[in-house]
């Protein structure tokens, strides 16, 4: 358990964050609540022990002291485009490693590109996309591909049920098209491309309790990052429902309502990964409810095992490099379900 480590939220107040700050606590950690809104930090930090350092990326010495005495730092505020780079430099000033939930494509891809060598060079750890989209996806690729060295194909098929977008996956989307423009992104021929024509609709065989539904055929999500950062899979393809699809892009989809105690929603989720080479294939399938939920016991156990010294590699580093997968998938029980085949 986390021993009353200390671990700074940047983005403490928003909808995934304080998730996350819930799971640190029932750990045994002790959150340091941050981020730029002082009014809603101290609103999340009344009627608890907790401390509210208010910090903004746009001031480096803030965000040293939100930092200060910390073991690590998870952020959880996006769009990370903005985000993540300011924090990770701060995390590298002070000493301690970085986690991020983002699942944007392009400031992953900003974070492997400009934090590589200085973070190994380092001996510091940084890990993006620590989260339902980038992370999970890579962990379950890496469990179910086993003893390969390397596959020709990944397919990661997404089975919502629905998504109700939060305010920050809104305005994530919002920077990511920006940086696109117009375009979409696929990761195919051992690269990522960008596309202008539309991503096809087809039918995906989800095992029960699902079963066959149709699924944007290239919904591409952060996965095409985390994946081909360290395994050797030159198509990696992810999919998702039509019926999650449709709800994120309408723009009157309702954000995620609480149905439990915990603050969950209703969402349940099926991630059903297939990797193959030549004629043989692996498959790994996940079940488990609310996508920013779980993304709590994700984040808040992968920091649990850097601060261990459970890992594998130094520098920035997907959950699937530096991690046992398919031991950490199985500490997330009861919230996540596994299963791999064979």
């Amino acid at each position: 358990m986390g021993s009353g480590q200390t671990v700074a939220v940047f983005g403490a107040y928003g909808h995934t964050g304080r998730f996350v700050v819930a799971e640190l606590r029932e750990r045994g950690f002790r959150p340091v609540l941050s981020g730029r809104a002082a009014d809603r930090l101290k609103a999340l930090a009344y009627g608890t022990e907790l401390e509210a350092r208010p910090a903004s990326v746009d001031d480096p010495a803030s965000l040293d002291r939100a930092l200060e005495g910390s073991a690590a730092v998870i952020n959880c505020a996006g769009p990370f485009a903005t985000t993540a780079a300011p924090v990770i430099e701060a995390a590298l000033r002070a000493g301690i490693p970085y986690l991020d939930v983002a699942a944007e494509i392009e400031a992953n891809v900003d974070t492997f590109a400009h934090f590589a060598d200085r973070a190994r060079d380092a001996g510091a750890v940084i890990v993006p996309a620590m989260a339902f989209f980038g992370g999970f996806g890579d962990l379950l690729v890496t469990a179910a591909m086993g003893d390969w060295t390397g596959a020709d194909e990944a397919h990661i098929a997404y089975g919502l049920s629905d998504w109700h977008p939060t305010a920050g996956t809104r305005a994530a989307g919002a920077v990511s098209r920006q940086r696109r423009d117009g375009r979409r992104i696929v990761y195919s021929n051992g690269r990522l491309e960008h596309r202008h024509d539309a991503p096809p609709t087809l039918q995906w065989p989800f095992p029960d309790p699902i079963g066959p539904r149709p699924v944007i055929g290239e919904f591409t999500m952060a996965d095409v990052v985390t994946v081909p950062s360290h395994l050797s899979i030159p198509e990696v393809r992810t999919y998702m429902t039509v019926q999650a699809a449709r709800d994120i892009a309408a723009p009157d989809t309702p954000t995620p309502t609480a149905v439990d105690e915990r603050g969950r929603s209703a969402q349940t989720f099926l991630v059903d990964v297939v990797v193959r080479s030549g004629d043989a294939e692996r498959r790994a399938v996940a079940r488990g409810r609310d996508i920013y939920a779980v993304t709590a016991p994700l984040v808040v156990e992968a920091v649990d095992r850097v601060l261990t010294g459970r890992t594998n590699a130094v520098g920035v580093a997907s959950a699937g490099e530096i991690f046992d997968a398919p031991e950490f998938l199985r500490a997330l029980s009861p919230d996540i379900t596994l299963e791999l085949r064979p």
